[in-house]
């Protein structure tokens, strides 16, 4: 009989790294790199000077920068406006408001001036009704009224340094069937004649610095087009960048250091090895502080250092 052989087994290893993990890890290192990213972007800030810090969040506000430029009710981030500069403001429309009252022709049309204040200035706006209170209709000729009103308003802002700009608004019935002189041309115009009125009036030539015509765009009663009120003029007082149009030179100077010319004097030595007063050179009279050489820079200062220590690892030892 045939003897039985045993069967043949072969164990094949496989050889090389394991089976694909997946990308989940990838995810969770990403997220870590942005968090520290926006950790190492915060210690900067907080570190950085105020100027840095608005300057980022003044982008962060306004990436496209055209916020402060706006001469509308829309307010950008610009500087801000400083304590001071609002309560001269909030004066300047308290003190317009009385006069307003005080004039009996004035006082009926109250509710058809608005003065209010916005983070760019004081605006003043003229607000017509549908008989045509400020402009005679569909004409940028100015009424009784609104030629009274504008000399009132010349008289106290020409004694301001601040700036003005003026801006002319109507409505979204169709001036004419004319495309050559339309609503744009008619805002613009009206804003123009304002200006005429009260530079005639003492307010200064380089004071009003922008002139502008919206038309129907930026209309004041949104739910209604053809609303009399969104046929207005808008007189903007600017504000001065922060600052109090009322701050004196005097006023300024107090935050500026103190210099003293003696503290960089040397002292004159006695003969008992006191010192009293800036020491003179013996030949001018002059402060002996002038023929001194000028500081070292901060690489000159680090060289000294290094050359005085150098003797003393050479007495060692």
């Amino acid at each position: 009989m045939a003897s039985k052989t045993a069967p043949i087994i072969v164990i094949k290893r496989k050889s090389g790294h394991g089976g694909h993990h997946g990308g989940a890890w990838k995810v969770a290192y990403a997220d870590f790199v942005t968090a520290m990213m926006s950790l190492f972007i915060v210690l900067w800030l907080m570190n950085s000077s105020e100027k840095i810090k608005k300057a980022v969040a003044g982008y962060f506000n306004d990436p496209k920068g055209t916020a402060s430029l706006m001469g509308t009710a829309m307010t950008g981030t610009g500087e801000p406006i400083s304590a001071a500069a609002a309560k001269d403001m909030q004066k300047l429309k308290e003190k317009l408001e009385e006069q307003i009252k005080a004039k009996k022709d004035l006082e009926k049309l109250s509710k058809q001036i608005e003065i209010t204040l916005t983070p760019e200035g004081l605006r003043v706006e003229l607000l017509e009704d549908k008989n045509g209170t400020f402009y005679q209709s569909g004409s940028a000729r100015l009424s009784d009224s609104g030629q009274e009103l504008l000399a009132l308003l010349a008289r106290e802002l020409k004694t301001l340094p601040n700036s003005l700009l003026i801006e002319g608004h109507t409505d979204a019935a169709r001036y004419s069937e004319d495309a050559t002189y339309s609503n744009w041309e008619l805002s613009a115009d009206r804003a123009n004649a304002a200006r005429r009125l009260m530079q005639q009036d003492g307010v200064r030539a380089d004071q009003v610095t922008q002139v502008r015509g919206y038309a129907d765009q930026l209309l004041r009663v949104k739910s209604n087009s053809y609303d009399p009120s969104n046929r207005r003029i808008s007189i903007l007082v600017k504000n001065q960048l922060g600052k109090s149009p009322e701050l004196s030179g005097a006023e300024s100077a107090k935050d500026q250091p103190e210099t003293r010319q003696d503290s960089a004097k040397p002292m004159e030595p006695k003969e008992n090895g006191e010192t009293d007063g800036p020491a003179k050179t013996a030949q001018t009279g002059q402060d002996s502080t002038k023929n001194q050489a000028k500081p070292k820079s901060g690489q000159s200062r680090w060289l000294a250092r290094f050359r005085g220590i150098l003797p003393r690892f050479g007495k060692q030892g």
